[in-house]
């Protein structure tokens, strides 16, 4: 699924649940570093679509990468949404939690969808998850997701304002 906001789904879910515990910006964050990689491939037509960066091992990198470099982009991000700091602190734990479930959650995805990944190289070849739900199953999955994400989300606000 490379490009798609269908990755945002289970992070919209996620971030339902876990609120301040989890950072959706660097969660997404790490969704756009984990398809630079098919981007360059897709550009210059020259390497391995879901290559590296779609195994564990790579994704355990870019979500370091995307911690150290997410933390300051959301922080300058919730202050042009001008979302007041003692409301909205990305803690580095955060940061390291959030793009790890990303970076993770993107591979997982992917596993299932595309048969190039092979998500545990170099320690195992071949990719036992592939199939495992058809392509309109993971779309409806992650679509349910971000819907009931969504709806939870508004929910909890609606009554954590009613109930102080």
């Amino acid at each position: 699924m490379p490009f798609t906001p269908f990755h945002m789904g289970p992070g919209l879910l996620i971030k339902s649940v876990l609120r301040g515990a989890f950072s959706l910006m660097v969660f997404g964050w790490a969704q756009i570093i984990m398809d630079i990689q098919p981007l360059l491939v897709m550009l210059t037509g020259d390497g391995h679509l879901h290559g590296f960066s779609h195994t564990y091992l790579g994704a355990s990198l870019l979500a370091v990468l995307a911690a150290v470099t997410g933390k300051p982009l959301a922080a300058i991000g919730l202050k042009i949404l001008r979302v007041t700091p003692e409301r909205k602190t990305i803690t580095w734990p955060i940061a390291f939690v959030s793009a790890a479930i990303g970076s993770y959650s993107h591979v997982f995805l992917d596993s299932i969808m595309h048969a190039d990944v092979q998500p545990w190289f170099p320690f195992r070849m071949g990719n036992p998850l592939l199939g495992l739900l058809s392509y309109d199953a993971i779309h409806w999955f992650c679509l349910g997701t971000a819907l009931l994400g969504i709806a939870l989300y508004v929910l909890v606000s609606f009554w954590r304002d009613r109930n102080p």
